[in-house]
């Protein structure tokens, strides 16, 4: 029939066995919603890594059809600040967690989720910001917000050579920041380079067990991997200086002390973009338009088709992935 489409849908049996398969779905299908977008293109988070792995619990309604993010075009709308050939993104609000998500050609969601694509971004490079983009500029914002302007020191990203690592690198770049990338792909300098680092670093020199304090190298940063990371990366962190946790990719305990808040006065900032409400997102959007240079996303983003994802899926959860996937549909 011509009008079933394919879609990538997680389900688990009677065991909690989970188990993924390419199916195919009609409009029938999809679940409640004001707007039913054509899918244009979709990316491969973390979270998406790990709600078809099954490495953690992101799934919770099976099955689903996973995909945490999407651009494309409203094709039906019963919403009022949606007409059919809108161009919109949507990132989160329980989308490939809760509600069926972007693996699929066709979404039917709630008109509130969605923001308009900026002008003179394509859906492809809009994936190539993706949710793991979207983060990275939030996490930005909640320095700024916090004072950490580029004349107020260095600036650490964590992580760097991942999805939200290398937007935070070519964003704060471009603002002006000295960005430290840290990563543990030593092989993967000049592309961090390329992106606006001014230095490398090696993981290995924040992930070890922190002191309480260390020396001051940074005035903030962006940290995607959490545990003993961000505790070397607060403890390290200047007087007055602010971190925005964003991940945790390394994992989500925090082994460290007060000493950093109490006696440097740094400040832990959470970043949370599943939930952020529509006025930070279009902000968040806005800024991604005005602030990221579109010519780096050739550098930190390739493109796969529909059946790639899986494959993709399973390689960011190992560290396998540079920068971004984009799924062209």
């Amino acid at each position: 029939m011509s009008d079933t489409f394919k879609a990538i849908l997680v389900s688990r049996d009677a065991e909690k066995k989970q188990s993924v398969e390419i199916v195919d779905l009609t409009e029938a299908d999809l679940m409640e919603g004001d707007v039913t977008v054509a899918v244009e293109a979709t990316t491969v988070n973390y979270k998406d890594g790990l709600a078809i792995t099954g490495k953690a619990p992101v799934v919770r309604r099976w099955p689903l059809v996973p995909g945490i993010d999407f651009a494309g075009t409203v094709i039906e709308s019963s919403h009022a600040d949606w007409r059919k050939g809108d161009k919109v993104i949507l990132n989160g609000w329980g989308v490939g967690e809760t509600h069926y998500g972007a693996y699929a050609a066709r979404a039917r969601v709630r008109g509130d989720w969605l923001v308009p694509l900026p002008d003179g971004m394509s859906p492809h490079d809009a994936m190539a910001v993706g949710t793991a983009g979207y983060t990275a500029m939030l996490a930005v914002m909640a320095l700024e917000r916090h004072g950490i302007v580029p004349d107020r020191g260095p600036v650490v990203v964590t992580g760097a050579a991942g999805g939200v690592g290398s937007v935070a690198i070519s964003i704060l770049s471009t603002l002006g920041y000295h960005v430290i990338a840290s990563t543990g792909r030593n092989a993967e300098s000049p592309y961090l380079i390329d992106l606006g680092a001014a230095e490398v670093i090696s993981r290995d020199e924040l992930s070890q067990p922190a002191k309480p304090l260390a020396k001051e190298r940074w005035a903030g940063g962006v940290d995607s991997v959490g545990t003993h990371t961000l505790a070397n990366v607060l403890s390290m962190t200047s007087y007055g200086g602010a971190i925005a946790a964003c991940g945790l990719a390394g994992g989500m305990d925090l082994p460290t002390s007060v000493a950093p808040f109490i006696l440097r006065g740094v400040s832990l900032l959470g970043i949370d973009s599943v939930m952020a409400p529509k006025a930070v997102r279009l902000e968040a959007w806005r800024r991604i338009g005005a602030d990221l240079d579109l010519k780096k996303l050739s550098i930190l983003s390739r493109s796969i088709g529909f059946d790639g994802i899986i494959g993709a899926a399973r390689d960011i959860v190992e560290g396998k992935i540079r920068g971004r996937v984009v799924v062209d549909l």
